[in-house]
């Protein structure tokens, strides 16, 4: 019998190169976006879902449920990005960050947890990044909005192994993505403390995405990972240098580490 997949943010980007990807592969794929009247010729069905609002994610979870009377894994994907230096965002939408990137996976895992236990099985993947790994200068909110789903994940998948499911997070390197595009950034005023270098980290950062790898190195990961017996509880994903900066911090002492950063961002 074909899974039953549900990835959220699933019409543009990596959650869209995942979906087709194992839609390919056989997969019964539902995505979701926020506006999905909005999206045209997506090759999977798209359900309205909004991360930051539980009363949508329930909905989305039960329309799946009794359409297709299972859920086997979920692909918690909807993400934001944020950028600026933590003195000049609003703390609003710090606040916004942290309800898209981690209280909305939190509110899906709940929503569907339910189903996966009665059913005795199911698969979780959370989908972090490497900069969840380190503070980053100017993407300090978005790696702790990360990091915290990293440990949450760690946590979440002791407590619910008694139950036949399984849990694990993959967090992705530099992709080519439009992630960019739809962040929220703080504008770069002449009067600020931090133009000159937020300016040019911001196009290193910029520089970055548009060099990243192709969001299909992605969904092959989350194919094998769906394949996988046991999945391991951290997974990472991406070119080389992404990754090896994480076991560099893990056997840096941490003063050269962020020596390493700074020097990277020219800080």
């Amino acid at each position: 019998m074909s899974k039953i997949i549900l990835i959220t943010g699933a019409s543009t980007g990596i959650g869209k190169a995942i979906g087709e990807f194992l839609h390919h592969k056989g997969y019964t794929v539902y995505g979701t976006s926020r506006n999905p009247q909005n999206i045209v010729n997506s090759v999977f069905p798209l359900i309205a879902l909004d991360v930051r609002n539980a009363t949508s994610i329930r909905h989305a979870i039960a329309e799946v449920t009794r359409i297709s009377g299972r859920i086997d894994v979920v692909i918690n994907n909807a993400g934001a990005g944020i950028v600026g230096p933590i003195e000049e965002i609003p703390t609003e939408e710090i606040r916004n960050n942290f309800e898209t990137n981690l209280f909305g996976p939190i509110e899906v895992i709940k929503a569907v947890l339910p189903q996966m236990r009665d059913q005795k099985s199911g698969l979780i993947i959370n989908i972090t990044s490497i900069a969840g790994y380190m503070g980053l200068p100017y993407r300090g909110v978005y790696s702790a909005s990360k990091g915290a789903l990293e440990l949450l994940t760690e946590a979440i998948r002791m407590e619910i192994k008694p139950f036949g499911i399984e849990m694990t997070n993959v967090a992705p390197g530099e992709f080519a993505t439009n992630i960019a595009a739809g962040r929220y950034h703080v504008a770069a005023s002449p009067g600020s403390a931090y133009r000159s270098t937020y300016e040019q980290t911001l196009n290193l950062i910029n520089n970055h995405v548009g060099g990243g790898d192709d969001p299909i190195v992605m969904a092959r990961a989350i194919y094998k990972i769906i394949n996988t017996r046991k999945p391991k509880v951290h997974y990472k994903v991406g070119p080389f240098m992404s990754r090896f900066s994480i076991v560099l911090k893990r056997i840096l002492p941490d003063k050269v580490y962020e020596r390493m950063l700074m020097n990277h961002y020219k800080l």
